[in-house]
């Protein structure tokens, strides 16, 4: 194969391809207005057109689809296999409602070949890239999505439909300058497991390992954050799929006349299209590159025989010729004792005489294996520690890689205990009989400890054990799940140095994708006091909002007792940085009160669509300063809702013996009697908004002539009309008098001793906002006689509620 750079060339001589000179109207072709090859549709929103080009050097013809981006790249080609011989074709329907391409002496090259298609009527480009051709009542009666050639782009399936009966694969060009079918393809194998395979001809290239809900084995390229991958495998369909979450992106991915795969990505910004992923990538990628029962890694020597295995042609293998493979070094015995040697982040070998069960556990699994003489492995078959799922393997196993990172835990069978010390003569005889005594001995030992690990197991779960998780949960999030390679490289390893921030939940670190968006990656800590059920409820929950003044959860990553979240990167990151600290307040004009009254007013409108306005009415339970982030234009978004939880309609209060948030914020009748209601939030919302108009927080104020704290001297402060004395002095008089006191007001009416007295938040807005408003004089707060003795403002509380 040739280097990677002579690949690139290729791709950036056919992106110089256009489509077309001349745009005609619209993106739909009809019965009445044909496409002449001067002539191209372009989809609604100018994504794609559709057109005729000639390629490179060639003198002929081809209806291609490309992106209209510069360089353009052909994503989809109709008459690969009978191009136009000059440039007076045409495309149009025909009578009898099938798409057709007719040269200038009206012979039909190309044609969608469907045998009813009755009342077709128009063929449309949507944005999506997919050509459409519909009946006279807007019914699907064929689509370019349904037959890919070259190259894959988002929206687009791979791999085989039951009810349409299409197994959909890439087939590269002849050559540079000849769209006609090559003989590599690309797509979705099912004769054994789902995995991704590479052909030429007949003859396998490349296998990826199967699908295992997180990658295809090797190739880890679901969820870049930019994109992801949409996988579906079972007993009707097994297909994978690209969606794009950055509308200014461009993706496609293609097989090269070289047999080589590639997954390209264009943005707005950029000159050209960057490869993003290839393979095959290493020298182990190449299928079955070291022979039977061997595994190649990707360093010299670059093959090994397995345990109790032997090269096959000693001579052959020594000289670095290893297709021959390795043999048994001793016959096996079903009398002996059974022994399998376990191989941690390997590709798991090829499906050519193997058995899967998705209901059977790993001990089944084994116990499977050591009954059948001619089982030769075994293997988890999914990731993650899911129960279930038993992958056999039986006689030769082929194609086994050592990989960076793996899912899967390969067992191998060595063939029998005699061959471990067999290749090692010098041994002393006499140390054989120790090794029954060895098996006997770690038997006992494992029996000992798996007992402890239950017992211990049990009082853990009973506690409440952060670390109880099981993957079945994931199918319950609306959310994509990336891997971890994806968010290891975006923070440069989880590096101190991309560290913003530490909260209850653990640690938060920066990130910066492949294509250039920033992300914030919150990780599970060991000694965090959140723990998994306050990941899956943040999941759950955030995953169904949508709103500006709420941080955008883009997916979560699980990977073994690793448990993350990634949001959208708030550039200057959390409200108490600035309102705490003097220092922020010159540099960003933080300051000026109309920037801290649209604060206000941010928080509170996402406060409403919480309790009012969403799918779920939620509950945060945690609101303060450090859990509303802002956005490069100072915009608010209220953040970790791993405390929150969903009410029904007609829910107003409910009742909890475990009470956590922070003290300072939660409101009394939750510390005291565990109750909680939309009206919790509203106390903890008129905390804030008092923090905000002081600069101080409410459990660090000190005033020398009483104990009361924020709430309390606020309120006092109102009573003695004396409200505007609570103003942070750095304001000094860059604000509306009036606008000052309606807040303080409407944060002490929120902040009454009794739930029933505090407004809702609708109408918490509406008094904000209207200077006509009538706002009614504040009862006694609750809460107003505290000191603070911790500074540590950690989400961490937990109390018993009577």
């Amino acid at each position: 194969m040739k280097s990677y750079s002579s690949a690139i060339v290729c791709f950036i001589f056919i992106g110089t391809l256009s489509c077309g000179e001349v745009s005609i109207a619209g993106d739909t072709l009809t019965l009445s207005k044909p496409l002449a090859t001067n002539e191209t549709l372009v989809s609604l929103g100018g994504r794609f057109q559709l057109g005729f080009f000639s390629p490179g050097i060639s003198n002929k013809f081809f209806l291609g689809i490309c992106y209209t981006i510069s360089p353009a790249k052909v994503v989809w080609i109709a008459n690969r296999e009978n191009p136009l011989t000059d440039a007076s074709g045409v495309l149009s329907i025909g009578h009898d409602g099938n798409l057709v391409i007719l040269d200038k002496s009206s012979k039909i090259v190309w044609s969608t070949n469907l045998t009813y298609a009755p009342g077709a009527m128009a063929a449309q480009l949507l944005d999506s890239g997919n050509l459409e051709l519909r009946d006279d009542r807007g019914n699907i009666v064929w689509q370019s999505f349904d037959h890919p050639s070259h190259a894959m782009i988002p929206g687009m399936k791979l791999g085989w439909n039951s009810k349409t009966g299409l197994h959909l694969n890439l087939v590269s060009w002849k050559s540079s300058d000849d769209p006609s079918p090559g003989e590599y393809t690309y797509g979705v194998d099912t004769t054994g497991q789902a995995e991704l395979v590479i052909r030429k001809g007949s003859s396998m290239l490349f296998r990826s390992g199967p699908w295992n809900r997180v990658s295809f084995g090797e190739v880890h390229i679901a969820n870049d954050l930019c994109f992801t991958i949409n996988v579906k495998v079972d007993a009707e369909d097994a297909y994978y799929e690209y969606s794009m979450l950055n509308t200014t992106s461009f993706l496609m991915a293609t097989i090269n006349n070289e047999g080589e795969f590639q997954l390209l990505l264009k943005e707005n910004n950029t000159a050209d299209w960057r490869p993003m992923f290839k393979m095959p990538q290493e020298y182990c990628s190449n299928y079955m590159r070291c022979g039977p029962n061997s595994v190649c890694t990707n360093d010299s020597p670059y093959c090994s025989c397995m345990t109790g295995y032997t090269p096959k042609n000693r001579k052959e293998w020594d000289g670095g010729i290893w297709s021959g493979g390795c043999i048994e070094q001793n016959q096996s015995n079903c009398s002996t004792l059974t022994y399998f040697e376990e191989y941690l982040d390997f590709k798991i070998p090829a499906f050519l005489l193997s058995s899967v069960n998705i209901s059977m556990s790993m001990e089944e699994c084994r116990a499977e294996c050591i009954k059948n003489c001619t089982c030769t492995a075994y293997a988890n078959a999914y990731s993650l520690g899911e129960v279930g799922g038993c992958f056999l393997w039986f006689e030769d196993l082929v194609d086994v890689v050592k990989l960076d990172m793996g899912t899967n835990h390969l067992f191998i069978r060595a063939p029998s205990i005699d061959s471990i010390t067999a290749s090692a003569p010098e041994r002393d005889s006499k140390k054989k009989w120790k090794i029954p005594v060895i098996v006997v001995m770690v038997i006992a030992s494992t029996f000992l400890l798996s007992a402890v690990c239950f017992l211990w197991s049990r009082k853990y779960r009973r506690k409440g054990g952060r670390h109880s998780w099981h993957v079945k949960d994931e199918k319950n999030f609306e959310l994509p799940s990336y891997d971890i390679i994806t968010i290891e490289k975006a923070t440069q390893g989880f590096s101190d140095m991309n560290k913003i921030g530490e909260g209850g939940f653990g640690p938060v670190y920066k990130g910066k994708l492949s294509c250039g968006e920033e992300i914030a990656v919150k990780r599970l800590s060991e000694t965090s006091c959140q723990g998994v059920n306050e990941f899956k409820n943040e999941v759950m929950l955030i995953a169904k909002l949508q709103h500006r003044n709420l941080v955008r959860l883009l997916g979560c990553c699980i990977h073994g007792e690793d448990k993350m979240l990634i949001y959208e990167y708030m550039a200057n990151g959390s409200l108490d940085s600035y309102i705490y600290d003097g220092s922020k307040h010159a540099k960003t004009g933080l300051l000026i009160w109309s920037k801290r009254f649209a604060i206000i007013g941010g928080i509170a409108r996402g406060l409403l669509y919480l309790h009012r306005d969403s799918r779920l009415r939620i509950i945060h339970r945690d609101l303060k300063a450090s859990n509303v982030l802002l956005d490069r234009e100072m915009n608010p978004k209220i953040s970790d809702f791993g405390m929150a939880r969903a009410f029904g309609e007609e829910q107003l209060t409910t009742k909890t013996k475990r009470v956590a948030g922070t003290f300072g914020y939660m409101s009394p009748e939750y510390v005291i009697d565990g109750v909680y209601s939309m009206k919790s939030d509203v106390f903890s919302f008129g905390v804030l908004v008092l923090e905000i108009v002081s600069g101080t927080r409410n459990n660090q104020f000190h005033h020398p002539d009483h104990d009361f704290n924020l709430v309390g001297h606020a309120w006092k402060l109102l009573m003695e009309a004396r409200a505007l004395e609570l103003i942070d002095p750095l304001m000094e008089d860059s604000f509306s008098v009036s606008e000052v006191l309606r807040c303080i007001q409407v944060a002490l009416l929120c902040v009454q001793q009794r739930p029933e007295d505090r407004p809702t938040m609708s109408s918490v807005l509406l008094m904000l906002n209207s200077e006509s408003a009538v706002v009614q004089q504040p009862k006694s707060p609750g809460f107003f006689i505290e000191r603070s003795f911790d500074q540590n403002e950690v989400t961490c509380t937990i109390l018993e509620g009577r």
